[in-house]
């Protein structure tokens, strides 16, 4: 994947996520986990989606502007690693929200597995 696609979906997740952070606070089933994004919650969605877009644009093109630097391509690639696994934890937020039981479905997941790999 080159650089643009990488920088693009690290910037894509961003807002994502913050879409998903909305819903979840309004709907009451999950608060936003950073300190000073939740502070900026408290004014308003506005300033909220203006700071966590900016932030995630500008990230985003100093990542891409110093690709060719190994530090950029590790940070992008944690980035986006750390994005992924926030994507999973907003499923896991969703099967809560729409009253599944994560936990005990993961268990089951894990159960089923173990069964089919023993096989």
């Amino acid at each position: 994947m080159r650089a643009l696609a990488k920088c693009s979906l690290l910037f894509s997740l961003n807002l994502l996520d913050a879409q998903l952070t909305l819903y979840w606070v309004r709907m009451g089933v999950a608060r936003e986990g950073n300190f000073v994004m939740s502070r900026l919650l408290e004014c308003g969605e506005g300033p909220f989606l203006a700071v966590k877009l900016a932030i995630g644009a500008f990230a985003a093109w100093v990542l891409y502007r110093w690709y060719d630097r190994a530090l950029a391509r590790r940070g992008l690639a944690l980035a986006l690693g750390l994005y992924l696994a926030l994507m999973f934890l907003h499923g896991l937020t969703a099967l809560s929200a729409f009253d599944y039981e994560p936990i005990a479905l993961m268990a089951q997941l894990f159960n089923r597995l173990s069964l089919s790999l023993l096989r």
